[in-house]
């Protein structure tokens, strides 16, 4: 093996593992958002990022979406006196 055969497995190497490293990244990303905003289905956003990964991201615009839209929440009833 020549020092650039050695150079191109290095450099190949470093290509796959920084695909993963992103990968991984953009498939956290939305869970991270909902948790940091206090998304009250934040684990449902956290696994449907990790679903988009399976599924070629496809639907992952979606789930970033969602990690961002705030659920009204439903007022409680008042006890009238």
């Amino acid at each position: 093996m020549s020092a650039l055969d050695i150079f191109a497995w290095i450099v190949l190497i470093i290509l796959v593992l920084s695909t993963v490293a992103v990968l991984v990244f953009l498939a956290m990303l939305p869970g991270v958002i909902a948790r940091k905003r206090n998304h009250p289905w934040a684990q449902a956003v956290s696994i449907g990022g990790w679903v988009t990964l399976f599924l070629g991201f496809a639907l992952w615009p979606i789930v970033l979406i969602w990690a961002y839209v705030d659920v009204p929440r439903v007022p409680k009833m008042e006890v009238a006196q």
